[in-house]
C-alpha cells in the first residue's frame, strides 16, 4: 500500500477537515488540557477564510476551524515553512475569532476561548529545548495570573523525537502519524494500525482513494513549498553576503583609521620630543592640543 504524506493541504484537510472525530481526537491529544472535563466531546466545523498574505506563501488560509459544544473555537494550521509573518498571522486569526464571537449587545461574558492549534514542519526555536510551546497572556511577575481568553500551541515537528512520555501516549501517536508516514512509507507500524483513531487517519492516505486532479494538485503543493524554501533560502544568502559585504567594508575602514591615527601620534610624539612648539605640530597632524599634550 502506498500512502501520501499527511502534512500536505490536500491530506491534512481530508483527513482533519472532514473527519471530525480524528480532528477531536488530534486537538484533545496536543492541546494542553488540564482536567478532564476540559475535553472536547464532539466539534462542528466552520468555514474556512482568507487571511492576509505573508511574503512567502500567497492566498493562505486556516486549514481547519471548528467549535465545540460549549462554544469554544479551535483554529487547526498545518504550517509548512516558518516565516516571521506566520506569528503575526496566528495572532490576527486567532484574535478576530475572538472578537467575532460577540454580536450587537452581547454581553463580553459569553465569549468563549479561542485556541490556536499550529503544527509548523520547521524549527523557528533553534537555541530552546523542545517541540512544544505553549503561550498565553500571563503577569510578567506571577506567571500564575493568567487573562483568558487566547491560547496558542506551537508544534515544531522536525523536534519531535517518539522517545516520549509513555503516559501521553495518543500525543505521542499523532505526532508519530504527522512526522513518520510519508510517500515513501509501505508498512505503518502495527502499533500506529492498532488504535482505531490513527488507522481511520492513515487509510485517509491511500495514494488510491484519491483522483487524478487531486494527486496532481498534491504534487503541485509540494512544489509550491520546494519554491518557497528556495526563495527564502535566496533570500537568507543574499542578507548574509550583503551584511558580510557591510561588515568587511567598515572593518576595513576602520582598520584604514585606526592605523592613520596612530601613524599621526606616532608623528607627534617624535615632533614633541624634538622641540616642536604644540600649535605647529596640532596644524600639521591634525590632532588637538590635548590630545598632543597627553602624549
Amino acid at each position: 500500500m502506498k500512502y501520501l504524506d499527511p502534512k500536505a493541504d490536500l491530506t491534512f484537510k481530508k483527513v482533519f477537515g472532514e473527519h471530525p472525530d480524528l480532528v477531536t481526537s488530534l486537538l484533545n491529544a496536543l492541546l494542553p488540557f488540564e482536567r478532564d472535563d476540559e475535553k472536547i466531546v464532539s466539534v462542528e466545523y466552520l468555514p474556512a477564510e482568507l487571511v492576509p498574505e505573508t511574503p512567502l506563501k500567497k492566498n493562505s488560509i486556516v486549514d481547519v476551524r471548528c467549535k465545540d459544544a460549549a462554544g469554544r473555537i479551535f483554529i487547526v494550521e498545518m504550517q509548512m515553512i516558518w516565516s516571521p509573518a506566520f506569528m503575526s498571522r496566528v495572532l490576527f486569526n486567532a484574535s478576530k475569532a475572538y472578537v467575532r464571537q460577540l454580536g450587537d449587545g452581547s454581553d463580553y461574558k459569553l465569549l468563549q476561548p479561542v485556541y490556536s492549534f499550529n503544527l509548523v514542519n520547521d524549527v523557528f526555536l533553534p537555541y530552546v529545548e523542545g517541540y512544544y510551546h505553549d503561550y498565553r497572556i500571563v503577569h510578567m511577575e506571577h506567571t500564575e495570573k493568567v487573562i483568558e481568553g487566547l491560547r496558542f500551541v506551537f508544534v515544531e515537528l522536525p523536534k519531535f523525537k517518539p522517545q516520549t512520555f509513555s503516559e501521553k501516549k495518543m500525543h505521542v501517536l499523532w505526532l508519530r502519524y504527522l512526522t513518520e508516514i510519508g510517500e515513501k512509507t509501505y508498512n505503518v507500524p502495527q502499533d500506529l494500525m492498532d488504535v482505531p483513531e490513527i488507522k481511520k487517519a492513515v487509510d485517509q492516505l491511500e495514494q488510491g482513494a484519491f483522483n487524478e486532479a487531486q494527486l496532481q494538485g498534491y504534487d503541485d503543493f509540494w512544489d509550491a513549498v520546494r519554491v518557497e524554501k528556495t526563495l527564502l533560502s535566496d533570500a537568507l544568502d543574499e542578507g548574509l553576503r550583503r551584511g558580510l559585504q557591510q561588515g568587511l567594508q567598515q572593518g576595513l575602514e576602520q582598520g584604514v583609521e585606526q592605523g592613520r591615527t596612530k601613524e599621526r601620534l606616532e608623528i607627534a610624539r617624535n615632533f614633541k620630543e624634538s622641540g616642536i612648539p604644540v600649535d605647529i605640530i596640532s596644524k600639521n597632524t591634525g590632532l588637538s592640543v590635548d590630545e598632543i599634550n597627553s602624549l
